[in-house]
């Protein structure tokens, strides 16, 4: 058996579009980044909304946000992104127009909007009873003591899982990649056809996707150092 003959001076060669293919990774990267900041932009929206309404006393607020979390947390991410980008233009023709990439962005934010509404939602439950009392006693509506007294406590407690679907929105981004996006999964598939240099190219996306992983982790684990509740129990140290 042949020894594999590596060659990482494949990054500085020219693609024959006028770039190198190191060029050509970076800018799949930036996709990579557009794609899961975006959606994480969405999903914490309309996240937070869906679990907040699912713990106010509404029997109609509640089944509207129990069906947005069934529908989007129990149908496969890749169908959802085919449904977007295949199914959804057909219906409504006005959706042709928009660019794959803001249907790829919608599709993977409404997907983890539902997780992150089951994270609001239990964040929530966890409070005391007697906070959401002593809101309302002071004189506050049930808007403002969600605002002011429930939510900035939930989110403080939250942000561990907060981190982990943070991290798993990047890696889901790779989903893009069936819609043509030029993100680091479908670079990696158009360099190994074109140069045959796998090995080297998958292990550059590896690093990359654990590279932005691991920053995101870092930061979310400063930001609940800072807005840690001192005392609080389940809040940390």
């Amino acid at each position: 058996m042949n020894k594999y003959q590596w060659d990482w001076e494949f990054f500085l060669r020219d693609n024959g579009g006028g770039q190198t293919y190191l060029d050509w990774i970076l800018s799949a990267w930036g996709w990579t980044i557009s794609v899961a900041f975006s959606a994480l932009v969405i999903a914490l929206v309309i996240g937070s909304v869906i679990g907040t309404i699912r713990t106010v006393p509404n029997t109609l607020l509640n089944r509207i946000g129990n069906a947005w979390v069934e529908l989007f947390r129990n149908i496969p991410l890749l169908v959802q992104i085919f449904m977007w980008y295949h199914v959804l233009p057909q219906i409504f023709l006005s959706l042709r127009h928009v660019p794959p990439f803001v249907l790829v962005v919608c599709g993977l934010g409404f997907f983890t909007s539902a997780r992150i509404a089951e994270q609001v939602r239990a964040g929530i439950q966890s409070l005391p009873r007697g906070q959401r009392m002593a809101g309302l006693a002071t004189g506050m509506t049930m808007a403002q003591t969600y605002r002011y007294v429930l939510l900035p406590m939930a989110y403080r407690i939250i942000i561990p899982p907060l981190t982990s679907e943070s991290m798993n929105i990047i890696k889901n981004s790779s989903v893009a990649f069936a819609v043509s996006i030029a993100e680091l999964t479908q670079y990696a598939m158009q360099v190994q056809e074109e140069t045959s240099r796998g090995i080297e190219t998958y292990l550059a996306v590896t690093a990359l996707y654990f590279l932005s992983a691991f920053a995101v982790n870092r930061m979310m684990s400063f930001v609940e150092i800072k807005v840690r509740v001192p005392g609080y129990i389940g809040g940390g140290k």
